[in-house]
């Protein structure tokens, strides 16, 4: 039995009943894909990842692929290759990518929805297949001849990697030392050593291209430090005729030369990647090709890392789900004890959803695991929009700042929430039975813990989402979102059922106004150029940057579920099945819960922040 339990019904409601993605179905780009083929589409890929791509999932943690320094390699499991390979096949993951690559494109909103499906059952396939989008990038960034590699890397469906880490800066990526010496024939030379590459190495695909960021050498003006000074490069592990894709045999000097021994996913190979290196492989030259005709490394590779960041909350939520329907599952079936109304030593034995503890930890995973599907969902609407406005050939500007607003809260948020009760709740509703790797939630709570580090931990999401996407925006992304819940608020949604609610959210958005006017208050107080100005208020602002973050999050989460709430009840209002009865009832409760459970706490977190000082900064290490 497979160990991935999907909510399509969920799913479905936030895309065609919430958000109402049937309005932009069968039409302008998205002609191809009408909502009947849609739902077919997402109904095949839920049959596909239960069945098929979850298959593999328990066997590719237990025989992880081992990293073999004479052929700088590390094979991947039978098991793993052949779900891998089923995906493929389908050929689904075009979806992604526009139709000058051979893709037929859909929103964003379903691509994301089929996201949560793939990531949910087995993370890695989706990483591993990542090929195809990164070519997109190159072509939307490239010259003719990028433009022809990345039909190529479609075509021939290579593996691709982003390659940004380097041992001594991590986070720091302005502070990378890799190098780039252009050649005569316009072609560059990489050196360097990089680290945590995700799919730098595997047995499916015949080529890897890797998109490197290096720092050109000996041309004025290029290449100075920090991240302005960083290039982006098309460095492929082997070498090919970039008109046909075919390779000439010759082997590129770009290899792996360890793969980490991890916590968690361990069947997506985390790599240590060296460029030419003459003591490495073959002493091979490592060449890469500058992308486009510019310098503009960081800002294309930002490109890369925005679609990963919103790939990596859709796998945190994923994760969380299918945690809450196992655990669910669990407590319907496992007996313990009498109910708490009748504690007579002869009263019959309950299941454990009777006891009320039980029940409130599997509102908590419902309510989180629903709302952060809402909050990926509503995102990639947003995209949706940026979409539309882009195949008309026009900007959409505010929903370009929406999504940059979104999409920290959705890595940052996403991750910690389900890194943190998948634990605390999802594993603890199974009590001893889940330490067990006989239940996948064990594995679940080790492939999650990855989601709050990687494509930028949550510290920088924190500071990415309050220096950049409020502060340098001036918060023009945030006053709209502010004034749709604000809307919402003084609606009438809900006919009486949401006033508690609405009220609990009104305080809500109250205390987190308090918390950002506070923020830049603080941040003002930090200009040595303002009378009494002290640059060390600058620290007060980062010590509470993640808190932000989290409070933003439970806000629009939040309003979220109440949103959806207002349309369940609309629905309760006419005929429904007992089915749907169930799930619309099942829909408000869960919103009425995480309003009342978490909005009360937001007004404490804003009085942690106006009372923060600079003690612990103050503190002499030698004291920690």
């Amino acid at each position: 039995m497979s160990h991935y339990k999907s909510n399509m019904r969920d799913i479905e409601f936030n895309l065609f009943e919430v958000l109402n993605r049937d309005e932009l179905l069968g039409k302008g780009p998205f002609e191809a894909i009408d909502g009947e083929t849609a739902r077919t589409i997402l109904s095949e890929m839920d049959r596909m990842a239960r069945e098929d791509l979850a298959a593999s999932y328990e066997d590719s943690d237990r025989n992880p692929p081992v990293f073999d320094p004479a052929t700088n390699s590390a094979p991947l499991p039978a098991a793993f290759k052949k779900s891998y390979q089923t995906y493929m096949e389908s050929e689904y993951w075009r979806l992604q990518i526009n139709e000058d690559l051979g893709g037929t494109p859909a929103p964003s909103s379903i691509v994301w929805a089929m996201g949560e499906l793939i990531l949910g059952a087995n993370a890695p396939i989706w990483m591993y297949a990542a090929g195809p989008s990164f070519a997109g990038v190159v072509h939307k960034n490239g010259t003719d001849r990028d433009k022809q590699i990345a039909r190529v890397m479609v075509e021939k469906q290579w593996g691709a990697t982003m390659v940004l880490t380097e041992p001594d800066a991590g986070s720091d990526v302005g502070a990378g030392r890799s190098k780039a010496t252009l050649n005569e024939d316009g072609s560059w030379n990489i050196t360097g050593v990089k680290r945590f590459i995700t799919s730098a190495t595997n047995d499916m695909t015949e080529n890897v291209i890797h998109l490197v960021l290096a720092r050109p050498q000996g041309i004025d003006g290029v290449g100075g430090p920090g991240t302005k000074g960083l290039s982006m490069f098309i460095v492929p592990e082997w070498h090919f005729d970039h008109e046909t894709g075919e390779l000439t045999g010759e082997r590129n000097g770009a290899y792996v030369t360890n793969v980490e021994h991890k916590m968690g996913i361990k069947v997506s190979n985390t790599c240590e990647v060296t460029f030419g290196d003459p003591q490495v492989g073959g002493g091979e030259a490592a060449k890469g090709w500058l992308v486009g005709e510019v310098h503009n490394g960081i800002a294309q590779m930002f490109q890369v890392i925005e679609n990963a960041r919103m790939m990596v909350g859709t796998k945190a939520i994923a994760t969380l789900s299918t945690g809450y329907l196992n655990a669910l599952e669990y407590a319907k079936e496992r007996v313990q004890g009498g109910d708490l109304t009748n504690q007579a030593k002869d009263a019959p034995r309950v299941t454990i959803t009777h006891h009320p503890d039980v029940r409130r930890s599997l509102m908590t995973q419902k309510a989180f695991a629903e709302a952060m599907r809402a909050l990926v969902l509503y995102t990639a609407s947003w995209q949706d929009q940026i979409q539309l406005a882009e195949h008309d050939g026009e900007r959409n500007e505010l929903a370009e700042r929406v999504n940059d607003l979104l999409l920290p809260i959705v890595k940052g948020y996403g991750s910690e929430r389900s890194w943190v009760l998948l634990g605390t709740e999802s594993l603890q509703t199974l009590g001893g039975s889940g330490f067990l790797q006989e239940y996948p939630i064990e594995q679940y709570v080790r492939d999650a813990k990855i989601d709050t580090l990687y494509e930028g931990t949550t510290a920088i999401q924190g500071q990415d989402f309050f220096f950049r996407k409020i502060v340098k925006d001036q918060a023009k992304a945030l006053t709209h979102i502010n004034n749709e819940i604000d809307a919402f608020i003084k609606s009438e949604a809900g006919n009486g059922r949401l006033k508690v609610e609405r009220e609990l959210l009104a305080k809500g958005l109250e205390d987190a106004g308090a918390f950002v006017g506070n923020m830049i208050n603080t941040l003002m107080s930090a200009d040595e150029s303002a009378e009494g100005g002290n640059i060390q208020n600058i620290y007060k602002v980062g010590l509470n940057t993640s808190r932000l973050l989290m409070v933003l999050g439970d806000v629009v989460c939040a309003w979220l579920l109440l949103r959806g709430a207002e349309v369940a009840l609309e629905k309760l209002a006419g005929e429904v099945s007992p089915a749907d009865k169930a799930f619309y009832e099942g829909k408000v409760a869960a919103a009425q819960f995480f309003a009342r459970e978490n909005l009360p706490k937001l007004t404490a977190e804003v009085a942690i922040a106006e009372a923060t000082d600079l003690a612990i900064m103050e503190l002499d290490e030698s004291s920690f």
